[in-house]
């Protein structure tokens, strides 16, 4: 007896649609392996349809005041409180995510990142008004950019699109929001508590695969496109979108070094980064997954990561005692475990290194030493709960290592000596550098980072700024 999907729709111009063709594809609970719902394949016709909203509704929310969208953001933070065990079931859907740690880790940020942008709606700041001519007065406006392309990955589907409309909005810019096509449940449901908050068309959900996120940037009506995924995936937006000149935003992969020096607390070190490595199940661009050990303690060090990784669980959405569920698809799954499969043979797996269970897409905790700077596993982001554990002799080979992969969003230095840490923190080639811990995040401060991790910054009142546009106004003072 089969069971009937939920069928999930579009939000376009403030109102529930599927798509044009009705054409959709089925949605897979990844701790189950099983569909639970359907999507709209969305094609041109809903993109147009969904871009002509955005852009209708653009001039009377650019127009209002900045109060008028802090009241409407804060009001939006508030729903999302009333509302919190609703997304959580969305998500935890999506996702196969802990239950709880959804609870605790993922919405009280989100409503404190939407507060956040609320009030840096009303703090734009700039270059005052002054005479630099003779004559003359110089004003600088920052004004919004207008319709915003915005695709969202799947790894954090809820938080992710949090990051992407809430800056947007505060702007005082319309958006056509795209969740990844493995995750649309929980950004419809976004959809569904914004659409009673904000005016129609301010906002609007497209589902779909990697087809309609191409026919989102390549569209003549948004003035700026945002993702947050491959690095593949940023390639071929910042090539689509250069044809017109939009504006790019990329947060891109990463492959976060995390070095550790002898003078080091072994035990609170291993702790914290067994957790910044395997939380959600690896799933994260920050995540704590290269560690690079001076060869004085790596011996000890790599025991005690074995040990952490052995008692570390991954399971089902309502068992308390797992750190992560499942990985987020077979494809996703495929690829960690082909890491794996193609290890060199001076590599040693320490602990993991095969799948969990029957059902769903689960992977054991893994730590693998013995790894040098060219291996594959080193170079390339697994997106996976895989420690890799290198050994260095001193500070400058570490710094080497650390800054030898083709990412640069974030890492981490582990040590007592403060000069040390000071010496990293600047020699270090990451958007953000961490010290004695490694992955918080605080809503005032940036995220983003450098070489093929992508541009642009998410979070901060940088974040805010990226989706503004500056104008220079000059009059005469003569009558």
């Amino acid at each position: 007896m089969s069971t009937e999907l939920r069928r999930l729709r579009n939000y376009i111009d403030g109102e529930f649609r599927d798509a044009a063709d009705g054409r959709t594809t089925e949605v897979v609970n990844p701790a189950t392996g099983e569909a639970y719902a359907t999507a709209p394949l969305s094609g041109a016709a809903d993109v147009d349809a969904a871009m002509a909203a955005a852009a209708a509704a653009f001039p009377a929310w650019r127009d209002e005041t900045p109060a008028a969208r802090q009241r409407a953001l804060l009001k939006i933070a508030d729903a999302f409180e009333e509302r919190a065990e609703e997304l959580i079931a969305a998500e935890v859907e999506n996702t196969g995510k802990p239950i709880g740690l959804t609870r605790s880790e993922e919405i009280p940020p989100m409503v404190d990142q939407i507060r956040f942008f609320a009030g840096a709606a009303r703090m734009l700041e700039g270059r005052s008004a002054g005479e630099y001519m003779e004559g003359m007065t110089s004003i600088i406006r920052r004004e919004p950019i207008g319709v915003c392309a915005q695709v969202a990955p799947w790894n954090y589907p809820m938080m992710m699109a949090v990051w992407k409309f809430a800056p947007a909005l505060a702007a005082g810019n319309t958006v056509v929001l795209k969740p990844s096509d493995t995750t649309p449940a929980s950004t419809v449901l976004i959809a569904e508590i914004i659409g009673s908050i904000l005016p129609k068309g301010v906002l609007n959900v497209v589902t779909g695969d990697r087809d309609t996120g191409r026919l989102m940037v390549e569209h003549h009506t948004p003035a700026m496109a945002s993702i947050t995924g491959s690095v593949r995936a940023g390639m071929s937006v910042a090539e689509s979108a250069s044809k017109d000149l939009k504006r790019v935003h990329l947060e891109l992969g990463g492959k976060a070094p995390v070095v550790v020096f002898e003078d080091t607390d072994i035990a609170k070190a291993v702790e914290d980064i067994s957790v910044a490595g395997f939380f959600n199940a690896g799933q994260d661009c920050t995540a704590a997954t290269r560690v690079l050990v001076q060869e004085g303690i790596h011996d000890e060090f790599v025991a005690a990561l074995a040990k952490a990784a052995s008692e570390t669980k991954t399971g089902q959405p309502d068992d308390e005692d797992v750190l992560y569920g499942p990985l987020n698809n077979p494809n996703q799954l495929k690829q960690v475990s082909g890491f794996i499969e193609r290890l060199p043979a001076h590599a040693k797996v320490e602990s993991g290194g095969h799948q969990v269970g029957e059902k769903g897409y689960f992977y054991a905790p893994t730590v693998v030493s013995g790894l040098k700077q060219d291996d594959e596993i080193i170079q390339n982001e697994v997106f996976g709960p895989v420690i890799t554990v290198q050994s260095f002799t001193d500070e400058a080979q570490a710094i080497e290592w650390a800054n030898g992969v083709d990412y640069a969003l974030a890492s981490s230095v582990w040590t007592k000596d403060h000069a040390r840490a000071m010496r990293l923190s600047k020699a270090l080639d990451f958007g953000c550098v961490w010290i004695n811990t490694h992955i918080p995040l605080v809503a005032e401060m940036p995220h983003g980072g450098f070489k093929k991790s992508g541009y642009g910054k998410d979070l901060s009142a940088y974040g805010f700024e990226d989706y503004t546009r500056i104008k220079h106004v000059m009059t005469s003072l003569g009558e």
